[in-house]
């Protein structure tokens, strides 16, 4: 048992020697290898959250772009239903006032119509009424009138209604 608590200096020496070695071997072959594989995976976690990051910014600027887009179609929708309004609203306006005046068109020509009926009648009851006046008279008078005299006559009466027309 003395052996076992009693220090050897060669053994002493053999096991720094050998711890030195497995030390080298495991830095060589282990640690270095290990570290390497660490920082690979430290470098690919690091490029992965980049690109997962530079792809999150592409989103929001994708979606912010896409809202903007729709928001301007959604003004350009409504620009162009305003518009349509405002075209329709003309289009009806210019539509009555046609209708106003193809109106009051009809209504002047019926009344010219009108009018030149009443004139043709008046000229006719006037004839009329001209040579009744003259038949009764030549009857009341029993005598045949001459037609420049009656002619006269006539138009001398004629004249007249038209003054008392007036």
């Amino acid at each position: 048992m003395d052996k076992l608590f009693s220090v050897d200096v060669g053994l002493m020496a053999w096991t720094v020697i050998t711890f030195l070695l497995l030390v080298a071997v495991l830095t060589k072959y282990g640690w270095r290898p290990l570290m390497e594989a660490l920082d690979a995976r430290e470098a690919r976690l690091k490029a992965d959250a980049e690109a997962a990051q530079a792809a999150r910014e592409g989103a929001e600027k994708a979606k912010a772009d896409f809202d903007a887009k729709l928001a301007e179609a959604y003004a350009q929708g409504r620009e162009l239903v305003a518009q349509a309004a405002k075209e329709a609203e003309a289009a009806a306006a210019r539509i009555r006032a046609e209708a106003r005046a193809q109106a009051q068109k009809s209504k002047e020509a019926a009344l010219t119509e009108l009018a030149d009926e009443k004139r043709r009648l008046i000229g006719e009851l006037r004839g009329e009424v001209a040579e009744l006046s003259v038949m009764a008279a030549e009857k009341l008078l029993r005598r045949s009138v001459d037609p420049a005299v009656e002619k006269t006559v006539l138009d001398s009466f004629l004249a007249e209604m038209d003054k008392r027309k007036s």
